[in-house]
């Protein structure tokens, strides 16, 4: 991992697991521990969930602690130097909210994601205007300044797609056609927006698919908007990052690694795969619409 890829995201999640596992493993309770480093019960729990960088001292006295082997130790103290490490995004600390670091993150180190909407353009293929046209209406009160922090943002992120080094990921889309229907007031912009659509599914490494609306409501109909992310298999890491469910709303996100969870929404996955049009059907849907616009 690098400080321009995944930042520290990655190795809280990992080093989080490990010390819960070890913690349960000896049978030690969060309030013990917050005893043990002198802080709040509610530090400990961050720790564990992998929400905060974790100093490399207190790494080694929850070890103390656990009474945890040499060699694990290391492993541990490794993870924890990692998490202070710093991605790209965190120069927009002011305008990203916390819980959406965490995403940016997990989306620099994915090597699979697969991404169902059915109201927008997912932010990897949004262009300025349209992105800018969605932060105006979510926010009018906000400053231009803020607003343009944000689209930037967003742009950068995009550069993913097309990265050589880490490989950039496999981006998998399905979308309602009803999401290439809903314009914003720019119809030139919008037009815009569409053609943009046709040169990223254009990529090697993405695939872009249409959910027409004659094919009748999904079973995503039932979960909203949600990508679903696959890892790397970690060298010299004490355990593989799980694949994750990402489910966002107007005031935070969840974020779903359990079996039974993830397996769930593969089922969907596969439904949509069922209805959508393969590729080049939505290649065709989309130029249709821009000629309809004309």
């Amino acid at each position: 991992m690098t400080d321009e890829t995944s930042g520290s995201t990655v190795p809280r999640r990992q080093l989080g697991r490990l010390l819960t596992q070890l913690r349960e493993d000896a049978s030690v309770s969060l309030d013990a521990v917050a005893d043990g480093l002198d802080c709040s019960r509610q530090k400990v729990w961050r720790i564990e969930k992998g929400l905060v960088p974790v100093r490399v001292v207190d790494a080694r006295a929850m070890c103390e602690i656990y009474d945890v082997p040499a060699e694990m130790r290391t492993i541990v103290a490794g993870l924890a130097k990692e998490t202070r490490a710093r991605g790209w995004w965190h120069s927009y600390g002011d305008v990203v909210p916390s819980w959406f670091s965490l995403y940016v993150g997990l989306e620099s180190s994915a090597v699979l994601m697969r991404h169902y909407d059915a109201e927008l353009i997912p932010g990897l293929f949004q262009t300025r205007e349209y992105a800018m046209e969605l932060f105006r209406r979510k926010n009018p009160t906000m400053s231009g300044a803020e607003r343009e922090k944000l689209v930037e943002v967003r742009l950068q992120r995009q550069h993913i797609l097309v990265r050589r080094l880490p490989a950039a990921p496999v981006l998998k889309v399905v979308l309602s056609e009803a999401v290439l229907r809903r314009t914003i007031p720019d119809r030139a912009a919008m037009t815009a927006q569409l053609r943009h659509l046709l040169d990223v599914a254009a990529l090697p490494n993405v695939s872009l698919r249409i959910l027409p609306l004659a094919a009748g409501p999904p079973l995503a109909s039932e979960t909203g908007t949600f990508v679903v992310l696959d890892f790397p298999q970690p060298l010299g890491r004490a355990s593989t990052e799980p694949t994750t469910v990402y489910l966002e709303n107007i005031t935070g996100a969840l974020y779903l690694d359990k079996p039974a969870e993830v397996a769930a929404y593969d089922h969907v996955w596969s439904d949509l795969e069922t209805l959508a049009s393969d590729e080049v059907e939505s290649e065709k849907m989309i130029k249709a619409i821009i000629e309809e616009r004309a």
